[in-house]
């Protein structure tokens, strides 16, 4: 082959190169006019959520409290006077009669007061003595007429001034041996034992509280009640009480005291239950439960999972029909059940809220409501 210039070659793998890139560059410009367009990625999924319709409904739930059986008659026992316990003879528990001996006093004053007052008598009875012989004298010497008239009523007068100081030492004796019985604390019924507040060889003062005794009889029982739950418990219809060891030990109560103060520590009011024929197992001290219906009131019955929180304070999300949209509402809890929570306001009848899946969602955001499962 002959040269196309001087010191050039003719090649024909060069012209062959040249028209492949010459293609591919067509390739490539057609590519970018004719549209090769990458596919448009579809739309991202709706959040599906569970949800139910609201209604209202009645509601009158059952509240617990758990309280102590108490005897319906409870009084201290005290010394009607002052001075060392020498002896105290029951301890708390024991069950005792009336006119039993729980405690004594030292009764060594009380003792020698007696023995005065006794000496004293004596002493009066001598004086009536003599003042009844000259008086009887007199009366003979007066009818006889060697005795005057004068000296006759000067006579009856020493009797019965004698006679006086008599009934008068009489009474200071009596008085010393009641103050003797005074040393022994003796029950004024039968009952219980249930406090001591004192020892052998302590000083009491007079009155002062030495045991209380609970009489037999009728039982009470009584509960600290939160004043919210004393409005809203529906009390005539009555409480079941039963032990809290065995629930099936059960009588019912009937409201018979309510105190009418508030307790500044517990802010509670203490109800006193009166027990209609309390079972044997009801014994004092007993742990009880009390059970009472609630006034009845119309409140919306949401699960558990539906409530959730904006701005600490409970709130739900709620699915508006006609765009499928959530939003947060607040709502007003009445209170909070084993298996549902009772709310009172925030939201309306007929409206649609997430039970479900509402921990991801944000207000605005479009949901898909799945469909339940039947069992």
């Amino acid at each position: 082959m002959a040269a196309r210039g001087r010191g050039q070659i003719f090649n024909p793998l060069n012209l062959r190169g040249r028209g492949l890139a010459l293609s591919c560059g067509w390739i490539a410009s057609i590519c970018l006019l004719g549209g090769c367009k990458e596919e448009a990625s579809p739309p991202p999924p709706l959040a599906r959520v569970h949800a139910t319709t609201v209604q209202l409904t009645d509601f009158a739930p059952e509240i617990t409290l758990t309280g102590v059986v108490i005897a319906r008659v409870q009084s201290d026992v005290s010394f009607r006077l002052s001075g060392k316990i020498r002896e105290r003879l029951v301890n708390v528990g024991d069950h005792v009669k009336a006119d039993q001996v729980l405690a004594r006093l030292d009764p060594a004053e009380q003792e020698a007061d007696v023995e005065s007052a006794a000496a004293g008598v004596q002493s009066a009875q001598a004086v009536l003595r003599q003042a009844a012989t000259a008086f009887e004298r007199s009366r003979n010497l007066l009818t006889a007429g060697n005795v005057t008239r004068r000296d006759f009523d000067q006579a009856e007068a020493s009797h019965r001034t004698a006679q006086a100081q008599l009934d008068q030492a009489q009474s200071q004796l009596a008085s010393a041996r009641e103050q003797l019985a005074f040393t022994e604390l003796r029950a004024g019924a039968d009952g219980i034992i249930v406090d001591r507040t004192a020892e052998a060889g302590q000083v009491v003062a007079q009155a002062q509280p030495v045991y209380t005794l609970a009489r037999d009889g009728a039982l009470d029982a009584v509960f600290n009640v939160h004043e919210w739950a004393l409005a809203n418990v529906d009390l005539a219809k009555g409480i079941a009480v039963s032990l809290v060891a065995d629930p099936a030990v059960r009588t019912t109560g009937e409201v018979r005291l309510v105190s009418p103060a508030v307790d500044a520590k517990t802010m509670t009011v203490a109800v006193r239950l009166g027990l209609s024929a309390a079972p044997p197992a009801m014994v004092l001290g007993a742990l009880v439960n009390g059970t009472g219906l609630m006034k009845q009131h119309k409140v919306f019955l949401v699960p558990w999972a539906a409530v959730f929180e904006t701005g600490g304070k409970p709130a739900i999300w709620v699915i508006e029909p006609q765009s499928s949209t959530v939003s947060l509402k607040p709502v007003a809890i009445d209170r909070y059940n084993r298996d549902s929570i009772a709310v009172t306001g925030g939201i309306e009848t007929g409206q649609t809220i997430v039970t479900a899946g509402g921990q991801t969602l944000r207000p605005g955001q479009k949901v898909e409501i799945a469909a339940e499962r039947k069992p």
